[in-house]
């Protein structure tokens, strides 16, 4: 029996959702050209390469996630919620789906950085299938397998993709998102526009409202290109938001619904509250600056001092041109040109492809521009697959114009754009190749020159198109490969190499990325050794905690190095009333908590003060003891 509405039916021979979509990837269609399958294969080969190459240069990577996914990899109730420890005293501050996916590594493999790893350079390689696949369906093979290649070849994709925040999953999920979409708009059935929901609810449970801000991309195309009445699609829309709320909710609800008491606290929220955390620090707090217990000491402080200046020009400034930018310009250049020229009603598959990745580009990168809060360069890798999608499409289209000289103009513009683009970024970077801006500039010149030459052969054509393309992808992908022989660590980071004016401070190097060019101590940042290690090691079964310590980020160190929970007091910032002294107290004298070691005290943007109390506190009532420079209180002396 069958099923219009059903997400995973056979229908037509043809089995819907993922399975459909792995099928087009793997083994393509009655009508794939001989060479296609074997170039996709080749292609994603390569990628995967490009993605696993070293994977463990990078160490823990972002010790917060990774201390997380040897909670969950180690508790059943520690994977359920995404807590920090495996004692379950606090969530990490965003939703767990991405380390669902680090977890079922590390039970399978081992806890490693490797294995820690491995998903992320998985689902890059998938997302890259995704959009050849999205492109595909209304444009030639070359086409997609352009958007695919220059999607693998972006800095901040081959960052995010090799890396353990929840972006990557995100990437993912967002360009299912728009496949499914797009495959409701070509057939106008309903199953397609559920699935799309379906990912985007998932999204959210990635990270929150970031995956909702292409819901009016999906949705406004949806209006306008698909079949049927206006009614039919609105009723498919009403019923693909409910595929969201149920697909994100069903999590939402068990979390608000569990007694705070029988679970552990939400990191990043006030008042223990997911739906807090949701609305707050992970949601209109991005886009206001209010951002209660952040790391932000209110707007004005956040903005320019940290997270660059809120503006239309804000995503070509200082470090994030160089994460995401380079194609940009050219990007927008196709694009017009293209909607310009393209013919066909409002249900043509190559407008409404190229309208909606065009509309994903601009829902995102209006967001990224304008919001006061808490905005890294990183985040940028959600423009990457719309990004290589409307470069591809947009110089398909030029092509099919090919005979007319003003597409050859347009052509010549576009390249001309990137490459002094291109050039302005590479001088950020002086000392880093510097023989690199010049090399793609005098490329760049020449194909502007072949593009305007007139009566041309179908070699000198081809040889055109291959040094236009080399022109334009040889600095991005410069970045990428130095993005993926270089590690990193720490909560902030960015691809490529140190640029002037760089934003942020996340360590290691001017700029918001440490990179040591290895593996990350298994202290963080504390400088801590083997005598540490041993001394909360001994022991461990006795107590709930082997130690406490203030903010995730140090507490994280110590976890991974002894396998044993660590407490986090105060959350990721130290800025979380979790625990409360009084709390803390409690546990002390149950003994609970074997040692507490001394650190810097959590500030944030008005949260909680509990940490400072509490380390304040343990200072007054227990001995303090140095190990291998470590400051240490052994708080099971007095019991």
């Amino acid at each position: 029996m069958t099923s219009s509405t059903a997400p995973a039916v056979l229908v037509g021979g043809e089995r819907s959702g993922l399975t459909a979509l792995a099928r087009r990837i793997v083994r393509g269609s009655a009508t794939t050209a001989k060479w296609e399958r074997p170039a996709l294969i080749g292609l994603l080969a390569l990628t995967a390469l490009l993605y696993l190459w070293d994977l463990s240069v990078s160490g823990w990577a972002n010790s917060f996630y990774s201390a997380a996914v040897q909670a969950g990899a180690s508790n059943w109730e520690a994977f359920f919620y995404g807590s920090s420890d495996a004692a379950n005293s606090i969530t990490v501050d965003k939703p767990p789906a991405s380390l669902w996916l680090m977890e079922l590594s590390v039970r399978a493999f081992g806890l490693s950085s490797f294995s820690i790893l491995l998903p992320e350079a998985l689902i890059g390689v998938a997302t890259v299938g995704v959009v050849f696949a999205t492109v595909r369906r209304s444009f030639s093979a070359r086409t997609a397998l352009l958007a695919a290649g220059v999607l693998a070849l972006t800095p901040v994709a081959a960052l995010m993709f090799r890396y353990n925040n929840p972006d990557a999953l995100l990437v993912l999920l967002l360009s299912l998102s728009v496949y499914f979409t797009l495959r409701g708009i070509q057939s106008g059935n309903l199953r397609w526009v559920l699935w799309a929901g379906a990912m985007v609810g998932l999204g959210f449970l990635t990270k929150q409202l970031q995956a909702f801000v292409i819901l009016p991309a999906l949705a406004g195309i949806y209006m306008v290109a698909a079949p049927g009445n206006w009614w039919r699609r609105i009723w498919h829309l009403l019923l693909a938001l409910a595929a969201v709320i149920v697909s994100a909710g069903w999590w939402v609800a068990i979390v608000e619904l569990v007694p705070a008491s029988m679970r552990p606290y939400i990191g990043g929220s006030q008042n223990n509250s997911f739906l807090e955390l949701t609305f707050g620090y992970n949601g209109l707090g991005r886009l206001t600056g209010s951002e209660t217990g952040s790391v932000t000491g209110g707007v004005a402080a956040a903005t320019t001092a940290q997270w660059g200046n809120p503006g239309i020009l804000r995503l070509f400034q200082d470090e994030i041109g160089g994460q995401i930018t380079w194609l940009l310009p050219a990007a927008l250049i196709l694009a017009l040109a293209a909607f310009i020229v393209m013919r066909g009603g409002r249900g043509d598959p190559r407008r409404a492809t190229l309208m909606l990745f065009t509309a994903w580009l601009f829902v995102t990168a209006l967001t990224f521009s304008f919001a006061e809060g808490i905005f890294h360069a990183y985040y940028t890798v959600a423009l990457a697959p719309a990004i290589a999608g409307i470069v591809a499409m947009g110089a398909s289209v030029l092509w099919s114009y090919r005979a007319a000289s003003w597409s050859w103009i347009v052509a010549a513009g576009a390249i001309l754009a990137t490459v002094l683009w291109g050039f302005a970024l590479l001088s950020e970077a002086a000392s880093w190749l510097p023989w690199l801006k010049w090399t793609a500039l005098g490329l760049g010149i020449v194909a502007t020159v072949l593009l305007l030459l007139p009566h041309r052969s179908k070699r000198m054509a081809a040889a055109t198109i291959a040094i236009t393309l080399t022109a334009g992808l040889l600095a991005p992908a410069a970045y990428t490969i130095d993005t993926v022989l270089t590690g990193h660590t720490g909560s902030i980071v960015t691809a490529g190499p140190t640029v002037l004016g760089d934003l942020g401070g996340g360590g290691g190097r001017p700029g918001g990325g440490v990179r040591p060019g290895g593996a990350q101590p298994l202290f963080g940042n504390t400088g801590a050794g083997g005598a540490v290690t041993a001394l909360l090691s001994a022991n461990a079964s006795e107590y709930t905690w082997v130690a406490a310590a203030v903010g995730s980020d140090s507490a994280a160190g110590y976890q991974l190095a002894t396998r044993e929970p660590v407490m986090p007091v105060g959350g990721f910032n130290g800025t979380d009333p979790s625990p409360t002294l009084s709390e803390f107290k409690a546990d002390v004298a149950a003994g609970r908590i074997h040692y507490f070691i001394a650190g810097s005290v959590g500030q944030g943007n008005g949260g909680s003060s509990a940490s400072g109390s509490i380390a304040n506190w343990v200072a007054a009532h227990f001995t303090a003891k140095t190990v291998d420079g470590v400051t240490l209180y052994d708080l099971a002396a007095a019991n």
